[in-house]
């Protein structure tokens, strides 16, 4: 049981001395129309899309930003308007073949 504590101890210090913050769960609106911007800007200046975005020192990765900007277009299209917040998480719903090939 000591050695778990000491490991403990030793992965908390280094990410403290990295700076590195809790993860982020959501983004405001106006984070995601930041993190859209730059994604829509990467694919226009180098023709594909990024494998990340980067908001507020937190990463996305590409599976996850794609997904947010799905559940927001069909958020917009069922209620009219935008939400709030967006949160970041991975695709569920979509089988295994798609998720590869995205």
């Amino acid at each position: 049981m000591p050695h778990s504590v000491t490991f403990l101890s030793v992965a908390t210090n280094i990410l403290k001395k990295l700076n590195v913050v809790d993860a982020m769960e959501s983004l405001t609106l106006e984070q995601y129309r930041r993190m859209v911007d730059k994604v829509l800007e990467f694919k226009r200046l180098n023709g594909d899309l990024p494998t990340y975005a980067v908001v507020d020192g937190c990463r996305i990765g590409k599976r996850e930003y794609i997904d947010m900007i799905e559940r927001v277009n069909k958020f917009f299209l069922e209620m009219g308007r935008n939400p709030g917040t967006v949160d970041i998480g991975p695709i569920e719903d979509v089988s295994a073949v798609e998720k590869i090939s995205i």
